[in-house]
């Protein structure tokens, strides 16, 4: 079964050059360490280049930011490729996090 690990951290942790140069290896490094378990994922720009697309009935309306005003924003995710929840959350346990986070664990729909 398919798992998407949502990983939630305090952008103002990445407002240091020096903190973004020291995790992007260790993700470079995780990937590696779960191997052919990986699917996808990516890292994501700061929330405040998102767009959040509104739809309320039937008319769409654009707004900057993010969806949810939060300490913690969605930084990045990957897919992983699990047996069971336990095993997805062993791998998203190992996930590198600059400081305080979380890791969201949810089954993909099987389409």
């Amino acid at each position: 079964m398919q798992y998407a690990l949502l990983i939630y951290e305090d952008e103002a942790t990445y407002a240091d050059p020096a903190v973004m140069q020291d995790i992007i290896p260790k993700h470079m490094a995780f990937s590696q360490q779960i191997g052919d378990k990986m699917r996808g994922g990516a890292g994501l720009e700061r929330s405040a280049t998102a767009t959040v697309v509104r739809t309320a009935g039937g008319t769409h309306s654009l707004h900057d930011g993010p969806f949810a005003e939060a300490r913690e924003q969605l930084g990045g995710f990957y897919v992983v490729e699990a047996p069971d929840l336990d095993a997805a959350i062993a791998i998203a346990k190992a996930i590198p996090l600059a400081g305080d986070g979380a890791i969201e664990v949810r089954p993909v729909l099987g389409m």
